[in-house]
């Protein structure tokens, strides 16, 4: 903190500064994250009705190859929820993603990939 207080002239401001903007931002983020599990949820419950609907045969061929989309969605995610039990998460999930985005395979549901794919700020 000595070092900080030499090279700015409001070492605690600027401090207090940053510590608000990483909240917002966390806020920001997290909200997102609601918003594309609030998503997923909902396009799972179709899903779910589309399959009752064909085992009735009342389903036509484009309803179930949305549903077949939303299923193949559910399980990426079921296989990231594998990656995240296991230790240090947090830096092996943005790892595999990256992987597999360089490597052309898409392990993120659909409703995230807007979450991969925004602008940073730096």
């Amino acid at each position: 903190m000595k070092i900080y207080k030499h090279f700015h002239k409001a070492p605690i401001r600027v401090s207090r500064i940053s510590k608000r903007r990483f909240r917002l931002r966390l806020r920001r983020d997290m909200l997102l994250l609601k918003a594309a599990l609030a998503q997923e949820k909902q396009e799972t419950i179709e899903m779910l009705e589309i399959y009752k609907r064909f085992t009735k045969s009342q389903a036509s061929k484009k309803e179930l190859t949305e549903a077949n989309r939303q299923f193949a969605d559910l399980l990426k995610g079921l296989g990231l929820g594998v990656v995240a039990m296991m230790p240090f998460a947090p830096i092996t999930i943005p790892i595999v993603v990256k992987v597999a985005k360089y490597a052309g395979v898409d392990v993120l549901p659909s409703s995230f990939d807007y979450l991969v794919d925004k602008p940073t700020k730096k």
